[in-house]
């Protein structure tokens, strides 16, 4: 079954990737070793996250048909919050792309969170492999934009667009140091908006004195509900990643994911549930110690 679906899937067959990373999400029997089996693939992945309601998913649908009019072949991947209730991925806005569904260039997927405490999917690294292995020509992968989400996702990208807001003006001041780090690429969305312009400047003016990095960190403006910027944007997305594609950062994006892998390996077994019982048994009594209790357990 897997060396069939394997095969499908490096054929560019949507259903059967979709089926794999099924199989991947529900940990069936036997998916690791198939994901050992993967081909090498250099497809650079697109990470887009920031703030809700600053417009990701109009400039990922605006990215989406700049793309397909160049007959490019897209994979996306959406990362949404759980549903407390069944885990499953609350879609949101997602039906902003749905024109794109039945299109053969382009696959759509949205993933739950699943409660993972970066606030990506779990298996978001496998699942970004199966892509690879599926020759897109882009992977983007949209963040639920939401606390630590906007810094994990500096681990799987190899171009990070940050969204904002001229509204934003305010907050970048005090941006977080984490955010200003990882971002390859700032977009100021709905620049139609009053001081857009200065909001800009601004933001170019903290990047500068922030840091110094080997490849400057480029501030655009789009109107993503009108498709204004997209081309622009686009070109500097693919101009990035023939930048990077040698860099530095290959070779630390590989080893964070790796890392993530082993961690992710090693947390295995451990459950939640069983620990929370054992506590309840055990806390009223006497010397009883957090660190010696954590200990025990591995």
């Amino acid at each position: 079954m897997w060396q069939s679906l394997l095969k499908n899937i490096v054929q560019g067959d949507f259903k059967a990737l979709a089926r794999a990373i099924s199989f991947v999400e529900n940990e069936v029997e036997g998916y690791e070793q198939f994901l050992s089996e993967l081909p090498n693939s250099n497809t650079a992945v697109i990470g887009i996250t920031g703030p809700p309601g600053a417009g990701k998913s109009t400039l990922v649908d605006a990215l989406i048909a700049h793309w397909v009019a160049e007959n490019k072949k897209i994979a996306i991947l959406c990362v949404d919050p759980s549903s407390p209730f069944h885990l499953g991925a609350l879609l949101g806005d997602r039906i902003r792309m749905n024109e794109w569904y039945t299109n053969p260039l382009v696959f759509i997927r949205s993933l739950a969170t699943r409660g993972s405490l970066g606030g990506l999917h779990p298996h978001i690294i496998e699942i970004t492999s199966l892509l690879q292995a599926a020759s897109f020509d882009f992977i983007i992968v949209e963040t639920v934009g939401v606390g630590q989400s906007e810094i994990e996702i500096a681990g799987l990208a190899d171009t990070t667009v940050v969204v904002m807001v001229p509204e934003a003006g305010d907050e970048v001041q005090g941006m977080k140091a984490g955010l200003m780090e990882i971002a390859d690429l700032f977009v100021v969305n709905k620049s139609d908006r009053p001081d857009a312009d200065v909001f800009v400047r601004n933001l170019r003016s903290v990047l500068y004195q922030a840091k110094e990095r080997q490849i400057e960190t480029v501030v655009l403006k789009t109107i993503a509900s009108s498709r204004q910027g997209i081309v622009e944007l686009a070109n500097a997305i693919e101009l990035h990643q023939q930048q990077s594609s040698t860099s530095e950062k290959k070779v630390w994006l590989l080893t964070e994911r790796v890392y993530q892998l082993i961690q992710q390996k090693k947390m295995q077994g451990i459950d939640k549930e069983m620990i929370k019982k054992n506590i309840a048994e055990q806390f009223n009594q006497p010397g009883f110690n957090l660190f010696l209790f954590a200990k025990q357990l591995f």
